[in-house]
C-alpha cells in the first residue's frame, strides 16, 4: 500500500476535475472555450470548484485510509454521506436515485445498485472517474488493483462496462506510479468489454494525432458511458506520462464530459508526477481538499 502515491493521484484528480469544469458551457460559450483551450489560456475564474468526481474519490480514500482496503458497506455509506453534505456537485441521474437510499440503508447497496437503469445497473463513467487514487494505493500488486477496483465499482455500478472502466483507470494509475504506463498494458488487464476494445483502438492512435481528432475516434465522455470516456482519457495520460499540465490541456481539447476526462487523466498522471510542477496560481484557485 502506498498512501503517498494515492495522495499524489488524488491531488491530480481534483485539479483535473476543477480545471475541466471550467470549460463547460455553463461558464463560456463553446467557441470561446475552444479558442481558449487551443491557445492554452488559463481559465479566468478566481475559484475552481471540483465536482462529484472528487467528492467520490475522497470517499474512496477515506475508506482506504481507515481499512486499508475496500469495505463495500463502508464505501456505500461514505458516498452517501458525501452526497448528503452537498448534492449539487454535479452527480448523475443514477447517483441521485441511489445515494439518498444508501444513507439510510447502506447494507442494501447490492440490491439498490442492481435496480438502476431498469435492472441493468449503471454502465456510466462514475466508477472510473473516482478510482485512480486506489490504483496508486495498491500499485505494488496489479492483481490487487484489479480486485479492489472491482469492489469499489460494484457499490454503485452493477453493469460490467461500468466495472471495466474502473478497472482500466485503476490499472493505468498503478502503471503510472510504477513508470510502466502503456495502453496495451492497461488493455491487457481490463476485463473483456467495450472499454477494453476502446483501449485497444486507443493503442493504435498515434500520439501525434490532434487531441480533438483522437476524441472523435475514441469518445470524449459526452455519452456518459465508461466505454465512451475511459479510452481517450487514458490515451491522453499515456501521451504525456511525465507532465501533468500538457496531459490536462490535451484532455480538455477533447471537450465532452471534460471535468470527468480531465479528472481521470489527472489522477493517472499525478500518481507518477504529483502536482509539484503545476503553477502555484492553479493550485491556489483550485478548491482545497477536505
Amino acid at each position: 500500500m502506498n498512501r503517498a502515491a494515492a495522495r499524489r493521484s488524488l491531488e491530480g484528480l481534483a485539479l483535473g476535475d476543477a480545471f475541466g469544469e471550467r470549460w463547460f458551457p455553463l461558464f463560456r460559450d463553446p467557441q470561446q472555450a475552444y479558442d481558449e483551450v487551443r491557445a492554452r489560456r488559463m481559465p479566468e475564474e478566481r475559484d475552481w470548484h471540483w465536482t462529484d468526481d472528487t467528492a467520490m474519490a475522497l470517499g474512496v480514500m477515506r475508506v482506504l485510509d481507515q481499512y486499508g482496503e475496500i469495505e463495500q458497506r463502508e464505501l456505500a455509506l461514505a458516498f452517501a454521506l458525501g452526497y448528503d453534505a452537498d448534492p449539487a456537485r454535479g452527480y448523475g441521474y443514477g447517483m441521485h436515485q441511489l445515494l439518498p437510499r444508501l444513507l439510510d440503508e447502506p447494507d442494501r447497496w447490492p440490491e439498490f445498485t442492481r435496480e438502476l437503469f431498469g435492472g441493468e445497473g449503471s454502465l456510466g463513467n462514475g466508477a472510473a472517474m473516482r478510482v485512480a487514487p486506489l490504483g496508486a494505493f495498491f500499485h505494488d500488486s496489479l492483481e490487487r488493483v484489479v480486485e479492489q477496483a472491482t469492489r469499489s465499482a460494484e457499490v454503485t455500478h452493477a453493469h460490467p462496462e461500468g466495472i471495466a472502466g474502473a478497472v482500466a483507470v485503476a490499472v493505468a494509475a498503478a502503471l503510472s506510479a510504477r513508470r510502466e504506463l502503456t495502453l496495451p498494458a492497461v488493455a491487457d488487464l481490463t476485463p473483456d468489454s467495450a472499454v477494453r476494445e476502446g483501449l485497444a483502438r486507443a493503442a493504435e492512435v498515434p500520439f501525434t494525432t490532434d487531441p480533438w481528432k483522437a476524441a472523435d475516434l475514441l469518445g470524449n465522455g459526452q455519452r456518459i458511458r465508461a466505454d465512451d470516456t475511459v479510452p481517450f482519457a487514458v490515451w491522453s495520460a499515456a501521451r504525456h506520462p511525465d507532465d501533468l499540465l500538457p496531459a490536462l490541456w490535451t484532455t480538455a481539447e477533447g471537450f465532452g464530459d471534460v471535468d470527468t476526462t480531465c479528472a481521470i487523466t489527472g489522477g493517472i498522471v499525478a500518481a507518477r508526477t504529483g502536482v509539484d510542477g503545476v503553477p502555484q496560481e492553479w493550485l491556489s484557485r483550485r478548491e482545497p481538499l477536505s
